[in-house]
Formats: C-alpha cells, structure tokens, sequence
C-alpha cells in the first residue's frame, strides 16, 4: 500500500512542477511583447558620415521620421525605379535598398537577355550611394542560356542614368517646395 501512495505523491509533485514551469514559460513569452509602435526609417540625412557619437550631440533636436519612409534616399529609389521600368520587376526591398529585375529579352536582339541588380548604399544622393551590376545571358548552338560577361560600361551607364533621374527628381522637388 505505501508503494502505490508513493507512486501517486511523486506523480502528483512533478505534475504541480511541470504546471508551474508551464506558468512561467507563459509570462516569460508575456513580458516580451511591448505597446512601442515600430520603428520607422528616415529618407535623408544632413549628417555626413559614420557618427559614433552622433547620441551625445546637443547642436540640434532630431525631428521624428514621418509615417511610411524608407529606409534609403528616396531621390534614388524612385529614379533606379524609373529608370529600370522598362525591365520587369522580381523584387523590390526599399528598407535594405536592393532591386533586383527578372531577365529582358531585346525584341532587337533576342539571343540575348540582361538582368540587373541595384544597390541604394546610402541616405543621401550622392554618386557613391548607388552600386548597379549586371547580368548577361546569350543562346547557345542547342538554344540553352550560356552566362557571358556584360560590358562594364553597360552598368555604368546604367548608373549614370539613375543618377541623372534622381538629380532632376530632387531639383522638380526643391522648386515645387
């Protein structure tokens, strides 16, 4: 009789230990929720820079970013968006700043197809904010894709475009203001 009384303490303790690390794996998923909305990101900076004490300066009370901005220059978002509008579109990340397009056919040239990829690296407009590659495929004998190299100039070009775009978006911007 005092082995099955044993039997039923002992399940009924670790019972009353697994509840109570139940309720504490409740309040600890609990307490880690919060009431903060999220946080938003600027579109442009007057800063210059790499600032690591940028927190201690007392020169200038930092607006709050607006509701629904992204996370790189808007100038150079628009204008890479505009700029490539004639590729289609495989994704656009404007908080990480990366588009990337899917592969265009010339209807010139249709052994040929170029994907590209933009990178917005910076807040401000500024020519070294803006890093284009491109991809190059041309059909084989068979009518397979081969990878082949793109023109250097082709990626400039590209990126001297963007940048001309995002001059004139932020001059049509400046005047209307």
């Amino acid at each position: 009789m005092e082995q099955g009384t044993m039997a039923f303490e002992r399940g009924s303790v670790l019972r009353g230990v697994a509840a109570g690390v139940l309720a504490l794996s409740v309040l600890g998923v609990a307490a880690c929720s919060s009431n903060k909305p999220p946080k938003t990101f600027t579109t442009q900076s007057d800063e210059g820079g790499f600032q690591p004490f940028g927190l201690f300066k007392k020169d200038a009370p930092k607006s709050a970013p607006s509701e629904g901005s992204i996370g790189v220059n808007g100038f150079l978002w628009r204008a890479s968006l505009d700029t490539l509008a004639f590729m289609p579109l495989a994704s656009a990340d404007p908080y990480g700043g990366v588009i990337v397009t899917d592969w265009y056919v010339n209807p010139e040239k249709p052994d040929e197809r170029f994907k590209a990829t933009v990178y917005i690296l910076d807040t401000r407009l500024r020519a070294d904010g803006l890093n284009v590659t491109v991809f190059k495929q041309a059909k084989d004998a068979s009518g397979a894709w081969i990878d082949t190299a793109a023109a250097d100039q082709t990626a400039t070009d590209i990126e001297n475009a963007i940048l001309t775009r995002a001059r004139q978006l932020r001059l049509s911007n400046i005047k209307t203001n």
